[in-house]
């Protein structure tokens, strides 16, 4: 029976988001139970579509980002797919009709880190992150706003400018393992080696330009998201915050990490915060 295989496939997405992001997956836990699924739907996709750019070094990426591409058309097209992961992203694609630019240029992002290995230019900066992340909060957003497509223009650059602000804090925290181990250098005129005060900071003033708006979208957001989505902002901005305070010499030798007792004092207190109406 198709729901069977239905029901293994959305299984899978929640698996792979619980076992890749614990982040993520706690504040996915905190969405309501109606639209879970759903991103766990949209992450499992994102996430092994990354991996396969990011982790298979000893296999052909570019022939096996080629084969999931092909894979993701025929699921979008037929409504259907053995891979479970496409079968369950499929099934959130039609059911908030999500736009097909969204899903075509998170792609072409990914495959733009096949080959290419420094953004020079912001141009390319900004056209990657559009891709990479941006896309990919608005195809939440969909989900948020379960299809109010007044809502969704209303909030659609706030919750740009927050998937923005999540992948720059990634980019600076990764910035290290993006260099030695992937060879990528995503800011333009920035030098890994020789990162200096004034670059990190211009990069931080930047982030914290975005998540300002991504707090406003925040605000407005459905019940049914408010409280997860904050979950993830006070974690991204407490990471930021480790970040600013941290000299860019050290960020250029290990990775900052919000440690777990810390996430669970975020947790209790922006529960009390959304308990109070104070968001």
């Amino acid at each position: 029976m198709k729901e069977i295989f239905d029901k293994i496939s959305y299984e899978c997405s929640e698996r792979v988001t619980k076992t890749y992001s614990t982040s993520f997956s706690m504040a996915t836990k905190l969405l309501s139970k109606s639209i879970r699924k759903d991103i766990y739907n949209i992450y499992g996709f994102v996430r092994f579509a990354d991996e396969i750019v990011d982790s298979f070094h000893n296999f052909n990426k570019s022939e096996l980002f080629n084969s999931f591409a092909e894979d993701l058309d025929k699921a979008l097209l037929n409504k259907i797919s053995l891979n479970p992961i496409l079968n369950s992203f499929q099934h959130t694609y039609h059911k908030y009709s999500i736009d097909r630019e969204l899903v075509d240029s998170f792609m072409k992002s990914m495959r733009m880190d096949l080959k290419k290995k420094k953004y020079s230019t912001v141009k390319e900066y900004k056209e990657y992150i559009y891709g990479s992340a941006d896309v990919v909060g608005l195809m939440c957003l969909k989900v948020f706003v379960q299809g109010n497509e007044k809502q969704f223009q209303k909030l659609k650059i706030n919750a740009m400018k927050l998937g923005s602000a999540f992948q720059k804090v990634n980019f600076l925290r990764d910035i290290k393992a993006d260099q030695e181990n992937l060879k990528r250098s995503y800011f333009p005129n920035t030098q890994f080696n020789n990162l200096s005060e004034l670059e990190k900071n211009t990069i931080i003033n930047e982030i914290e330009d975005d998540f300002k708006l991504g707090l406003q979208g925040i605000k407005e957001l459905p019940i049914v998201a408010k409280f997860g989505v904050f979950i993830a902002y006070r974690y991204y901005n407490q990471l930021l915050k480790k970040l600013k305070k941290t000299p860019a010499t050290e960020i250029i030798n290990k990775r900052i990490r919000v440690p777990n007792l810390k996430k669970l004092e975020l947790l209790t207190r922006s529960y009390v915060k959304y308990q109070l109406n104070l968001l």
